[in-house]
């Protein structure tokens, strides 16, 4: 009997080696479809946290830095991060077309950050040219890509990424966004230690534009996790 349940025991512990199962183990990673992310800004201080998430996400095959200056520097330290993306940097003008193709998805951080005393007019006249640069390079070396824009002011960029996709007869309204996400997590987290609920419960609509005056929380819209499952249930 104890012989019967060591010979037992030996077959559960012993290492698999059917080639169907070997084979269905690596299915799901080999059925993953290649897709490629630019980020046009990576060195910046958005640049930088937002490729190490994006190094993270299992659905991205390929990742692509750019920045005028010290984008390899970045790409060396993202690429360490034992993940599926392949991790590539590039540097300067000359290397924004390589950069750029085949990109399925662009994000843009790229311009000047907001300082202490700079209205957004001011912020506009510097990262206007930035943006409208980018996006003819874009609308060229890869016209079929989403294109995330984060560089402010969002308000007015977005028009002017519209405006040169139009002109290279490469716009489409579904492939263009004005990433405001910001606006929403500030939002929850200011209403959450307002009431005192936790933050990851709290769902702060938000509508209008990405500046001071057009950025609208609707608070009467909160919703709350635990209030609904308490009363829906």
């Amino acid at each position: 009997m104890k012989a019967a349940v060591l010979r037992s025991s030996r077959a559960a512990l012993r290492p698999c080696t059917s080639r169907h199962l070997v084979g269905r183990s690596y299915s799901s990673t080999e059925s993953r479809p290649e897709r490629k992310v630019a980020i046009l800004g990576a060195a910046g201080g958005i640049g930088q946290p937002l490729a190490l998430l994006l190094k993270l996400n299992p659905l991205i095959s390929s990742l692509s830095l750019y920045d005028i200056a010290n984008t390899p520097g970045v790409a060396a330290d993202v690429s360490h991060i034992n993940s599926r993306a392949q991790v590539a940097g590039y540097a300067g003008e000359e290397q924004l077309v390589e950069a750029l193709d085949g990109s399925d998805v662009v994000i843009i951080p790229a311009g000047v950050p907001r300082k202490p005393g700079m209205t957004r007019d001011d912020l506009f006249k510097i990262n206007a040219g930035i943006v409208k640069s980018l996006c003819t390079a874009i609308a060229k070396y890869c016209p079929n890509a989403l294109v995330n824009m984060i560089s402010n002011p969002v308000n007015s960029t977005v028009p002017i990424a519209a405006e040169v996709f139009k002109n290279a007869g490469t716009f489409d309204e579904r492939k263009l966004f004005g990433v405001t996400t910001l606006d929403v997590v500030r939002a929850k987290t200011f209403y959450a230690g307002k009431v005192k609920v936790p933050v990851a419960e709290v769902n702060v609509p938000v509508v209008g534009g990405h500046a001071g005056i057009t950025i609208l929380p609707i608070f009467s819209q909160v919703y709350l996790a635990s209030f609904f499952c308490f009363h829906f249930k």
